[in-house]
């Protein structure tokens, strides 16, 4: 066993205790919490809950309503396709369920006071096809759920895009998502709400995965195959998320095929892929236990295919590669209850313009499950995961820059139904250890190795009236190492207007102690690493006011304000308007001003010249309109974003390189042909320019390196940057239109070929990535970029 494995293992045994006790005592106080609800009125009912599923593979249907026919008294299911109706007066009813594109399910079922009645349901897909829009669950979840700054995302709903590279992907729809700014299709990062990609925390089943973007930029590392969920919280997240300041993208995997083997082969010009899936034990409508496998591989061989397909784009082909390998085992049990084993190891690579050589590997392996309790309105939920992800980029002559994060995390989560009225609460637990080995260009080390621990519980309690919903959060989360508890109060606030209008707002605190091995302040980041919050920090900072605060702990924390609404035009179109602000009170970042080190020798030097990291703060605020369209076979999306973001650093107010005041994005996708075998998808962004410092001018720079009897006029001068005021200057505005089409053969019920083509800068605009200054050369984006791509399901 190596070290890695072997701390992440006694690690998690030492946090185990504390952990489970604080879960006992938890659980405790919630139970003496609920006794309070009035015991009469949950005698006189009785509660119906279960699971809805899609009758040929065995996976969960989500987001669907299922109610008691002829009655407004339903559920919508969440992501396990889990649904509970509770406080059902005793008697005879018809279960019923609806969804678009199967036929409608129904099941006798009779009611008996102060008792739980599981019920699944399965679904079979329809025979005819639907041509009429179908309302979902989504309109009574919105309803019932504050739904601030959260948007959900299904693989349907991904294909809708341009498929660049002949396959549809997460990171490509990401980018049309309310509030996120894309800095480039090579090396570029999301920024989402003004946050840097650091405060962004990204979950993969519950485990927490630290790099989820490959280095190109139009991939991530969840195949579109394997998911069946994405959430993505820009703002505002409830007091079940935290160890992040700005958002949470909460990614879940769906299981394998329950009933039959089945899976799928690809190849394009970027990428090929294989995914195979079936059962250990098949499903069976009349009880029992089930089990079932998938494993997915893709491969990219862009830096050997682009060689041949797109020499134009750059001369030596696109100098990317990256593998993912994913596998996973499902156990479901008759009651519903089931756990998953499930791992991945992510691979990427890129050699950059022959200056610069980066590779990364993130590998890990972990369990989750969801357990319904006989006889107990109580839903459990737990995930415990272990990974390590490292990254090593060479630059010329310097030497390597690296960087380890090796970590595990385990949570046990719980929810209580009563009617639409949710309690939640929970722990989770995570450790973690960081290694970074850093020499800027003045040739000063920057090295960290540290192990860190943190514990959090939450609560939140959602309480449904007939107009409003409140709900009201809190998460104690402390940091183990620092030996700092930070209260994280989080609130969240829905007012049914109207049948069609809704107002909505939610406001909380949050904090982090990771930090970017990067600085802010760079433009392409091709290097993604991680450290914890360092303690080689100024002992004091200026703030705007030219107050000189004390710096109490190395956490970086913000707290979030979110306001909005939503309005139905009807049933197919609607609108979602929000603005927020994000007041980011302290963060780190790496001191590019630098230049001693932090010894004895230069003990009269002011910190903001030895220290390695600075204290900033700053403020993101903006607005976000989203119209959406959904009915028969049309989809439309249109998202207007305004952004403003700055830093103070202690001496001066600047804007980040992310910094975008306008950014549009316009989709439409249209189905048509017998069987819908014909698909048209067009995408188009907009974006005003990014930020930028100007060069001033060159001068030559005498390198001594400490030697006294260096001869300066026999030398070489080396070519030296002068530097215009930070940040000063804009980039030239964005723009980009990208086209698709996909045609499908069925060849029967279960096999079918899908042709992907597509044109990515379909009008081969020139958009700028950056300026090299050295070689005094402009470098852009990718140019207008064909691509197909062929696949066969079976």
């Amino acid at each position: 066993m190596n070290d890695e494995r072997r701390w992440a293992l006694d690690a998690f045994g030492y946090l185990s205790r504390p952990c489970k006790y604080i879960m006992s005592r938890l659980h405790q106080r919630i139970l003496l919490l609920l006794a309070f609800v009035p015991s009469l009125l949950l005698a006189q009912t009785g509660t119906i809950r279960g699971f809805v599923y899609d009758k040929q593979t065995g996976e969960p249907i989500i987001f669907t309503n299922v109610i008691l026919k002829g009655t407004t008294i339903g559920a919508a299911t969440d992501v396990n396709g889990y649904y509970s109706i509770s406080k059902v007066t005793p008697g005879a009813y018809t279960l019923q369920v609806t969804y678009l594109g199967y036929d409608t399910a129904q099941k006798a079922v009779n009611v008996v006071r102060d008792q739980i009645l599981t019920e699944k349901l399965y679904l079979s897909k329809s025979a005819i096809q639907i041509r009429e829009f179908e309302v979902s669950g989504a309109k009574q979840e919105a309803q019932t759920q504050v739904r601030t700054g959260v948007t959900k995302l299904t693989p349907r709903q991904i294909e809708r895009l341009p498929a660049i590279g002949g396959e549809a992907d997460l990171a490509q729809y990401l980018q049309v998502v309310p509030g996120v700014i894309f800095t480039g299709d090579q090396g570029g990062q999301l920024y989402i709400r003004g946050g840097s990609p650091i405060m962004n925390k990204s979950l993969l089943d519950g485990m927490v995965l630290y790099n989820p973007f490959h280095s190109i930029g139009l991939f991530s590392v969840f195949d579109n195959d394997i998911i069946r969920n994405a959430d993505i919280y820009s703002a505002g997240f409830g007091a079940e998320y935290g160890g992040r300041i700005s958002s949470i993208m909460n990614i879940t995997t769906r299981d394998g095929n329950k009933r039959r083997l089945s899976g799928r082969v690809a190849a394009s010009t970027f990428t090929g892929k294989v995914m195979l899936e079936g059962p250990l034990k098949k499903q069976k409508e009349d009880g029992g236990g089930s089990s079932s496998f998938l494993v997915n591989l893709r491969h990219s061989y862009l830096d050997r295919s682009s060689k041949v397909f797109y020499e134009n784009v750059q001369q030596g082909g696109l100098p990317f590669t990256f593998t993912d390998a994913f596998g996973k085992l499902s156990f479901n049990g008759t009651n519903g209850s089931k756990f998953n084993l499930f791992g991945f190891n992510f691979t990427d690579g890129v050699k950059y313009r022959q200056v610069s050589d980066l590779n990364w590997n993130n590998w890990g392996a972990g369990t989750n499950f969801v357990l319904v309790p006989a006889g107990s309105a109580v839903l459990i939920e737990g995930t415990f995961s272990a990974s390590n992800y490292g990254i090593t980029l060479k630059e010329g002559e310097l030497d390597p820059r690296k960087s380890d994060i090796a970590g595990f995390n385990g949570a046990m989560n719980f929810k209580v139904f009563n009617g639409e009225d949710e309690v939640k609460y929970g722990v989770e637990v995570l450790g973690f250890r960081t290694n970074f080995e850093f020499f800027n260009s003045l040739g000063r080390e920057f090295k960290q190795e540290e192990n860190t621990s943190e514990i959090a519980g939450y609560f939140s309690y959602k309480k449904v009236w007939d107009k409003v919903v409140l709900e009201p959060g809190i998460r104690l989360h402390y940091y183990a190492s620092l030996s700092v508890a930070n209260p994280e109060p989080r609130l969240g606030l829905k007012w049914n207007i109207s049948d069609r209008l809704r107002f909505k707002a939610s406001a909380g605190r949050y904090s982090q102690n990771l930090v970017a091995a990067n600085s802010d302040r760079d433009v392409v980041n091709l290097f993604y690493g991680f450290l914890s919050s360092p303690d080689n920090l100024p002992r004091t900072f200026v703030d705007e006011n030219g107050d000189r605060r004390d710096v109490k702990d190395p956490l970086q924390r913000a707290n979030h304000i979110v306001g909005g609404f939503e309005y139905d035009f009807s049933d197919a179109f609607s609108a979602n308007f929000e603005v927020y602000l994000k007041d980011f009170r302290q963060v780190t970042n790496l001191n590019r001003n630098k230049l001693f080190n932090d010894t004895d020798e230069f003990a009269d030097k002011p910190d903001e010249l030895k220290k390695d990291y600075i204290i900033e703060t700053g403020k993101a605020y903006g607005a976000d309109l989203l119209l959406k369209y959904e009915k028969n076979n049309w989809y439309l999306w249109a998202v207007y974003s305004y952004t403003y973001v700055d830093r103070w650093d202690g001496m001066r107010t600047y804007n980040p390189v992310w910094d975008r005041r306008n950014n549009i994005n316009l989709v439409a996708s249209y189905n048509f042909g017998k069987f819908d075998a014909w698909k048209v998808n067009v995408r188009w962004n907009f974006g005003s320019g990014f930020p930028f410092t100007k060069t001033q001018g060159y001068y030559g720079s005498t390198p001594f390196n400490g030697d006294v009897n260096y001869d300066y006029t026999t030398s070489n001068a080396d070519l030296s940057i002068l530097f215009g005021p930070l940040n000063q200057g804009r980039l030239p505005t964005y723009h980009r239109l990208d086209l698709g089409v996909t045609k499908t053969w069925r060849i029967d019920e279960n096999q079918q070929v899908e042709l992907d083509l597509s044109l990515t800068n379909a009008y081969d605009r020139q958009n700028i990535f950056y300026f090299d200054r050295v070689r005094y050369q402009r470098v852009d984006q990718l140019p207008l970029l064909p691509s197909a791509g062929i696949s066969y399901r079976f």
